[in-house]
């Protein structure tokens, strides 16, 4: 991904504009279950839409979706998918300014300094980006590192430090709701029993990912497979052998979404001749690497 930018203020790992062609591609590809993408997009789009209005309402939402589970789940790509699929969803009304945010860029063993840096980025940065169009995405990527659970604060730098950070992270997504409510974070976790409470009551939306089961795991191979077909033709045959699809997914059962993916890649290394032309794999390079990688 391109940002549209190149020197970035500090806690800013890129910025772009949405809709853009080559952001598309994540939202199609991740598999999860029925419902979740609508739910999400659902979501987003109210708040872009009509965050302003929906503030005037008791309770109001902050903008803030967070999606929690097992590495692997597809948190992130989900939520760049999310972003230009409403991105697209907006664009008769507007371009999406979509920003991924660093959280591992604001620790600091200074007293009191990474509650000036997360108050900077809260107060001044998002809200400088915000203004540039009508709507805005914001990824927080392991949020656990950004909005520390306080009642376990007593580990690594300074705890009092750890507290005041996590206050101005709440400050800062509070400021946001109110006066830039076209503004949605996405936050990512792999341990919610990590992130503060007062956080996570801050969400819209709180979605719990899972390890995929086996139909869905089956159904990752197939398309996998597919898109190898596209430049393989020998490859085909494999994509329409569910029987192959079902036997490989009871043995990558608790696998995650992305080793399935990679099973594929590790079949194409079992043999030489298949390694210099993929077009050769075989149902039986595919069950060696299971048993081999299982």
């Amino acid at each position: 991904m391109s940002p549209v930018a190149t020197h970035l203020p500090p806690g800013l790992l890129s910025v772009h504009a949405l809709p853009a062609d080559h952001h598309d591609g994540p939202w199609d590809h991740i598999l999860v279950p029925d419902g979740t993408k609508e739910r999400l997009l659902s979501q987003t789009l109210l708040r872009l839409r009509h965050g302003r209005e929906l503030r005037n309402l008791p309770g109001m939402p902050h903008g803030l979706i967070v999606l929690a589970g097992p590495p692997g789940t597809g948190k992130t790509t989900l939520a760049r998918g999310l972003a230009q699929s409403a991105a697209r969803a907006l664009a008769p009304i507007g371009a999406t300014t979509y920003i991924e945010i660093d959280p591992h860029a604001f620790p600091s063993e200074m007293l009191g300094e990474s509650q000036r840096n997360i108050t900077r980025l809260m107060t001044d940065t998002l809200p400088e980006f915000a203004a540039r169009r009508p709507h805005t995405v914001v990824l927080i990527d392991e949020v656990e590192s950004f909005a520390v659970r306080r009642s376990t604060a007593s580990f690594g730098s300074n705890p009092v430090d750890v507290h005041r950070a996590t206050d101005a992270v709440l400050a800062g997504v509070d400021f946001l709701a109110e006066a830039h409510p076209r503004i949605v974070f996405v936050a990512t976790t792999n341990f919610p029993e990590a992130v503060d409470e007062a956080f996570l009551s801050r969400a819209d939306l709180v979605l719990n990912l899972a390890l995929p089961d086996e139909a869905t795991i089956a159904a990752i191979l197939r398309r996998t497979l597919a898109e190898l077909a596209g430049m393989w033709e020998g490859v085909r045959p494999l994509v329409a052998d569910e029987g192959l699809h079902r036997k490989l997914a009871a043995r990558c059962a608790g696998w995650d979404g992305r080793r399935v993916r990679k099973l594929v890649l590790t079949a194409l290394a079992q043999r030489r001749e298949v390694a210099l032309n993929p077009g050769l794999l075989e149902a039986g390079d595919l069950l060696t690497a299971a048993e081999a990688t299982g």
